[in-house]
């Protein structure tokens, strides 16, 4: 593995410019998402629905005259009441009756007859609804274009000035020109300096590095490339120029093919529902053809058109779905408040219900049951020395202490862990896929990859210690860490062993989410096999699909919920926003999570605690609960209360009476949910078995 520390001032105030622009990034997102938001119109008519709403409350229960709060009532009614009003006649032409359009319809009834404030508090709940599905929606798409932003719009391409010279030399002399990354054709090859990112799929031809490719498969430590190996286009390359032929078009690229691959999922998903929407629809035809029937078929048998009307109008109110809108949402509603103060943030009620029905959970390796940087694990000193432990971290670190890379930084981040003196460097040098070498007071010390020592490492020559260094290399390589060398004097001394760092609670996450579903969770990574065994092993999970592309990544999401099971999906990476789209849910780790993962997952657990995902999908299940409970006291009053219109007389006032009797019921048993105690019982949940 590469470790490059040739790092020079004018670079480490880059980094510096870098990092300033890293802090200031926050602000300037924030600033966007709300000019962003703002621009929807859906938004903008919600917020002026949900202040007319807030004003009209306050003058009445102010007691201000009757008419100025109906005056603000109704003009709440019109700003959240005319686009899904509008969009409900248009479906109605195409003999769709749609469930936006009978609350509408049913909030205009309940003002007829003096219940202007249900009503108007109905219009905002479903204009606040419509607004959230319409923010989720233009941050996805805007995530899934600027995806394609990590492909650079240029690339310099390489044209041979001697078309007979073959090989690494012939593009010793080549003439170099900037051209569109998109017009690269299949053949070409292009020059990627350190620093940059690579313009298309291809193999390198010429050249080493050190190539940062978590983007595609989420490994956390960049990966050594030469000539013969595959790099991604999107990718950076860290160290070392590459000439890479390209061997895919731009259009075909695994980048691109990410990008279609969220639109494709995210399309899919976007037709899910509620399950009580679906009942809506059928519940509403029937609704209203009862409403229409029993207006009209009393006049024909000559009953006064005052008491049909009245008798119609009733029956409209207690039969309308507002109590079963409202026994739905407030439970889900109020678990969705209670999983974001405890930092898991649920996108939307349907979100919620969906995570209340996961049957078993999928994990990434990198970046969310690992930290996602390597930390060093262990320091083996070779026999035959006189070194001690903390005399070799102490070389290598001083050789290594103005390294940007990650394993030379996680070298340096151990020293000072430890307690340890730096001692004096001199004559420094880096080569690209190699490592480095250097003077530490005195003495020659090298830090390098065990398979690619540096120039002058190789020409000292097979030396005693070898043989002792490549069996601790084997040993910590099977056992899942990255090895690395350090030579003093040109003899091998001692092997470095580092590896990812496991999350805080990785392992009991995944015993409380084997206890919750009755099924342990899998892991699926694009990290290697032998990596990805022994953090399962740490952790408790035995079904590994390891050396996954995105691609892969959907197609095993697919066969297991092929196979029945509703996938909840948790990841951090580019990498992920594929199976995060396609998963039954898609869980993202918020703070190392890259934008698209944020956008494109349904729900984000901000404070990247492990714990958070049993502890919300228990909530879930518990909101799911109080749903069916809900639904079961709105049902009955409405059986009852329709009963008694029909076959009896019920009085106006009291059938309105009932109807918001069982409204409020049921509205204060879904907000039970919002009580602190409701997270800690999830939590409790989360531990135990169903």
């Amino acid at each position: 593995m590469t470790v490059d520390l040739n790092s020079s001032p004018a670079e480490s105030s880059a980094a510096s410019e870098s990092r300033g622009a890293a802090d200031a990034r926050p602000v300037r997102q924030t600033s966007r998402w709300w000019h962003g938001t703002w621009s929807l119109p859906e938004v903008r008519w919600a917020v002026i629905a949900t202040a007319l709403f807030a004003v009209g409350g306050s003058c009445q229960l102010a007691g201000a005259p009757a008419w100025l709060w109906w005056t603000l009532y109704l003009a709440c009614y019109a700003a959240g009441g005319w686009e899904p009003g509008l969009a409900g006649l248009r479906a109605l032409r195409e003999k769709t009756l749609d469930v936006d359009l009978l609350m509408v319809a049913a909030a205009i009834g309940a003002a007829s007859i003096g219940q202007v404030f249900d009503g108007a508090l109905l219009i905002v709940i479903f204009a606040t609804s419509g607004a959230l599905e319409a923010v989720a929606t233009k941050r996805t798409e805007d995530s899934v274009r600027g995806l394609l932003d990590l492909t650079p719009e240029r690339a310099t391409r390489l044209r041979l000035a001697d078309a007979s010279v073959a090989g690494a030399d012939a593009y010793g002399n080549a003439v170099e020109e900037q051209v569109e990354a998109a017009s690269l054709e299949v053949g070409d090859v292009i020059l990627v300096r350190p620093g940059e990112r690579i313009g298309a799929d291809g193999q390198v031809v010429a050249g080493a590095g050190a190539v940062d490719q978590a983007s595609i498969t989420g490994e956390s430590i960049p990966v050594d490339k030469g000539p013969g190996d595959e790099v991604f286009a999107g990718t950076s390359n860290g160290t070392g120029a590459l000439r890479v032929r390209v061997h895919r078009p731009a259009a075909e690229t695994v980048i691109a093919r990410i990008v279609a691959m969220v639109e494709q999922a995210g399309a899919t998903k976007a037709r899910t529902q509620l399950f009580i929407e679906k009942v809506e629809q059928r519940y509403s035809v029937a609704m209203v053809a009862a409403t229409v029937a029993l207006f009209a078929l009393p006049l024909v048998w000559g009953v006064a058109l005052q008491d049909s009307l009245l008798r119609a109008m009733t029956f409209m109110i207690v039969a309308s779905p507002c109590a079963v809108v409202l026994a739905t949402m407030p439970p889900l509603l109020a678990a969705i408040a209670t999983a974001g103060r405890h930092g898991v943030l649920v996108k939307s009620a349907v979100v919620m219900e969906q995570l209340g029905t996961v049957t078993r959970v999928a994990f990434d390796k990198t970046g969310t049951l690992t930290e996602g940087r390597p930390h060093l694990t262990g320091v083996r000193v070779l026999p035959g020395g006189d070194l001690t432990e903390d005399r070799l971290l102490a070389l290598a670190a001083t050789a290594e202490q103005y390294s940007e890379h990650p394993l030379g930084t996680a070298v340096v981040q151990a020293a000072r862990d430890a307690g340890l003196a730096f001692g004096t460097l001199a004559d420094f040098t880096s080569e690209p896929g190699r490592g480095v070498r250097a003077r530490v007071d005195g003495l020659t010390v090298e830090v390098s990859s065990p398979a690619h020592p540096t120039v002058a490492g190789e020409q000292s020559g097979e030396q005693s210690g070898d043989g002792a260094m490549r069996a601790v290399v084997t040993e910590l390589q099977d056992a899942g860490h990255t090895a690395v060398v350090v030579r003093v004097n040109d003899v091998p001394a001692g092997v470095l062993a580092l590896a990812d760092r496991m999350r805080p609670g990785a392992a009991e996450a995944v015993a409380h989410l084997t206890a919750l579903t009755g099924t342990a969770p899998v892991l699926l990574t694009g990290d290697n096999a032998r990596a990805a065994h022994r953090l399962a092993g740490q952790v408790g999970i035995t079904d590994v699909r390891a050396d996954l592309l995105p691609a892969d990544k959907v197609a095993a999401v697919h066969e297991l919920q092929g196979d029945g099971a509703q996938i909840g999906l948790v990841g951090d990476g580019v990498n992920d926003a594929p199976a995060l789209a396609t998963a039954h849910t898609g869980i993202a780790m918020g703070r190392a999570g890259s934008d698209l993962a944020l956008d494109t997952a349904d729900a984000v657990v901000t404070r990247d605690e492990l714990a958070g995902v049993p502890a919300v999908i228990a909530l879930a299940r518990r909101a799911r609960r109080l749903v069916a409970a809900n639904l079961v006291i709105a049902a009955t009053f409405i059986a009852v209360l329709v009963a008694w219109d029909l076959l009896g007389d019920l009085p106006l006032p009291l059938g309105v009476a009932g109807h918001e009797g069982s409204t409020v019921i049921v509205g204060l048993n879904g907000l039970r949910l919002l009580r602190g105690a409701a997270w800690q019982r999830a939590l409790r949940g989360g531990a135990q078995a169903r």
